[in-house]
């Protein structure tokens, strides 16, 4: 059996998803060292997919969504579930992230494909192909 995949967006998509859709939640995966000092896209809320110090997967990340989702965006016949969309750095750790939210029953899952720095270029900067940052969408940082 293959494993499903959360539907692909570029920063640009899900911004716009996320000013259509005001029940969307825009989930930022990464270490919390990035999340406050790289910068975050703002109104995100941070749930690391794996973090310091051990660097293992989150085992409560799932029950943390759940736990957003029942907070008051929840599903319902009329609106279905609440979109979630999630960012990391480039995409990757947000992919599986959202391959194990899938796997968790939950449907409308969304991966930044480009995520929040983007793809490293020839002289291994991020920042200057593609990724939240570059294409200029808000972000802050502490």
């Amino acid at each position: 059996m293959e494993t499903a995949l959360p539907k692909g967006l570029s920063a640009k998509a899900a911004y716009k998803l996320i000013l259509e859709n005001p029940r969307a939640l825009l989930i930022d995966v990464r270490s919390s060292m990035e999340f406050l000092f790289v910068g975050h896209p703002v109104g995100a809320v941070h749930i690391p997919w794996i973090d310091e110090p051990d660097w293992d997967i989150n085992p409560n990340f799932v029950t943390d969504i759940r736990q957003l989702l029942l907070g008051g965006v929840v599903c319902d016949e009329e609106h279905s579930c609440a979109p979630v969309i999630l960012i990391c750095r480039s995409g990757k750790r947000s992919l599986e992230a959202g391959k194990r939210l899938l796997e968790a029953g939950m449907t409308d899952i969304y991966n930044i494909d480009e995520g929040f720095e983007g793809e490293l270029n020839d002289h291994h900067q991020r920042s200057t192909i593609n990724g939240w940052r570059f294409q200029g969408l808000p972000w802050e940082q502490c």
